[in-house]
């Protein structure tokens, strides 16, 4: 599993490249300034790094990044989450970036967002750069460089820290507030006893209108009846008299004429609906209730009900709502100046969170000391023998999201001294050399297919070069890496050299990049000894270092 295929188009100085890599130890020379990092810059655009403007070549509309990987198993069901294709096992992902900065993606010719490129990064790439050792010195860097090594999750901390916090926040909160907590109390309880006093039911401000209209309009309402009634049924001339009188003259001459049949049968079914209209308005005339007293009942009510809701500034028909939401905010309320539970509460989240801490720095204490010998023993290879390398475990006062834990490095350059903290002993070349170190330590645990050391062999050089060079042979050995070196030491272990140049065409500054073997291998290394390509000692030099067995260091 490895970076298989980099295409570049119109990125900052590269006009067009593609470039074939294989899966072992890459390295990446040229001359100063000619862009040996524009390879490890396009690769990081296309796994969501910011792009702006700057990274388009002059005179170019928009530019290009393609990089094509061995797709890793781990990712499969990712890619089904995401509804992206997974087919012949590759994995392709292109970026281009237009002249206004501007911004597209894909992954494996499906569009996807710079979240989804950024999501992929840590599977596919580790990438240690020219400065690592400047993140040596910050706590939290420090911290999870060991968390890192040990393969903790602090996921659950975090949760129980957070859980823990709003617990510690509401008993501090009521405790501060007790006073003014009281009063909402007493103003929520007055108002809703007064609310209780009245005791409004959802709907009940509908149905006491609907009774107040039919009673206040009772009269006119039995008079409007009684007349129907009447002239359906009760006056001398009334329409159920007619309709029979209708219907019998029509069916006495149905037998001569069938569409007069026809239509003494719909007369007929005309008088079954009087007939039932005539049967429901003299049971709705006997219901009416012509009662002084339930209409004035009615008008104190409706006169109460709103005087209340007055008084407790809401439209009368959100009354009842009001009186609900009121009992739940004393509810509410009760439980805030319940200082018992609240503490309860807070210390059974305090015990869990301690628990789970505890857990974190026990397994930081167990990876510490292996850590630190893993460090130490690289680090005798690197020039800094009898050298030791610490990690100390310090107890913050109160705990963090990450945990109890203070991460410190310590470290001393040589036998006989004591270790002390890494930022105040260590000079800049040390520095960098424990940083290799620990990145090649570190590394060997990662699960990311591809490793970049982007100039971290910095402030070396000699033996301790080829040291280097030996330990990220290894690397290559169990996944690719991808170096970018000045040191010729480094280079001639390489199992793969791509060199970088830097040159003018049309007026402008191109950078092409292409792989070197044999002969033009050794004229590379023996620009690198600083002796020239044409130099006859640095090529005796050269090509007896690419002769060399690459040994373990």
């Amino acid at each position: 599993m490895s970076l298989r295929r980099i295409v570049l188009r119109d990125f900052v100085i590269v006009q067009e490249l593609e470039l074939e890599l294989r899966a072992c130890f890459c390295v990446l020379t040229g001359e100063t300034g000619a862009g040996k990092s524009i390879l490890i810059d396009a690769l990081q655009l296309a796994l969501g790094a910011r792009a702006d403007s700057g990274v388009v070549r002059e005179g170019a509309a928009r530019c290009e990044v393609a990089v094509e990987f061995d797709l890793p198993g781990t990712l499969l069901p990712w890619l089904a989450e995401q509804g992206l294709s997974a087919e012949d096992n590759n994995l392709l992902l292109r970026r281009t970036v237009d002249a206004d900065g501007r911004s597209r993606a894909w992954i494996n010719g499906s569009a996807a967002t710079l979240n989804q490129l950024r999501a992929l990064a840590g599977e596919l790439v580790d990438i240690h750069g020219q400065h690592a050792w400047q993140s040596l010195t910050r706590p939290d860097a420090v911290r999870q460089l060991l968390d890192g090594f040990a393969a903790l999750d602090t996921a659950a901390a975090q949760r129980c820290w957070t859980h823990w916090r709003v617990q510690r926040k509401a008993l501090q909160g009521a405790r501060e507030r007790q006073h003014s907590l009281q009063q909402e109390r007493e103003r929520l309880s007055w108002q809703i006893g007064e609310i209780d006093q009245l005791a409004p039911q959802p709907g009940e401000w509908q149905d006491l209108n609907q009774q107040h209209s039919r009673l206040a309009h009772a009269q006119a309402l039995l008079s409007a009846a009684q007349t129907a009634t009447a002239a359906l049924a009760e006056d001398d001339s009334n329409a159920t008299r007619l309709l029979h009188r209708a219907c019998n003259a029509l069916a006495a001459q149905a037998h001569i004429e069938p569409r007069l049949g026809a239509a003494a049968e719909q007369l007929q079914a005309a008088l079954a609906q009087v007939d039932d209209s005539v049967h429901s308005l003299r049971q709705y005339a006997r219901s009416i209730d012509l009662d002084p007293a339930s209409l004035d009942s009615l008008d104190q009510r409706l006169a109460q009900w709103i005087a209340l809701a007055r008084r407790q500034r809401c439209a009368p028909e959100d009354l009842a709502t009001l009186h609900v939401q009121r009992k739940a905010e004393l509810s509410a309320l009760e439980q805030a100046l319940d200082l018992d539970a609240l503490l309860l509460a807070e210390r059974q989240a305090w015990d869990v969170l301690q628990a789970e801490m505890q857990d974190l720095s026990n397994q930081r204490q167990q990876a510490a000391p292996r850590l630190a010998q893993a460090v130490t023993q690289t680090m005798q290879t690197l020039g800094l023998q009898g050298g030791c390398f610490e990690v100390e475990l310090l107890r913050l006062d109160e705990p963090q999201p990450h945990g109890w834990d203070q991460v410190e490095f310590l470290v001393a350059g040589h036998s006989g001294v004591t270790a002390r903290p890494i930022g105040k002993v260590a000079s800049g070349g040390e520095l960098a050399r424990i940083a290799l170190a620990i990145s090649v330590v570190t590394s060997r645990l990662g699960q990311a297919p591809t490793l970049i050391f982007d100039e971290v062999d910095a402030g070396i050089g000699g033996m301790v070069g080829h040291t280097v060079g030996q330990l990220l042979r290894q690397l290559g050995a169990e996944r690719q890496v991808l170096a970018v070196t000045h040191l010729a030491q480094v280079a001639a272990c390489a199992q793969q050299h791509l060199l970088v140049n830097k040159q003018q065409s049309g007026g402008q500054t191109v950078s092409t990049v292409q792989e070197i073997e044999q002969s033009a291998r050794v004229r590379e290394l023996a620009r690198m000894l600083g002796g020239g390509e044409s130099s006859q000692a640095s090529l005796a030099h050269a090509r007896e270092m690419l002769a060399q067995p690459q040994d373990r260091p």
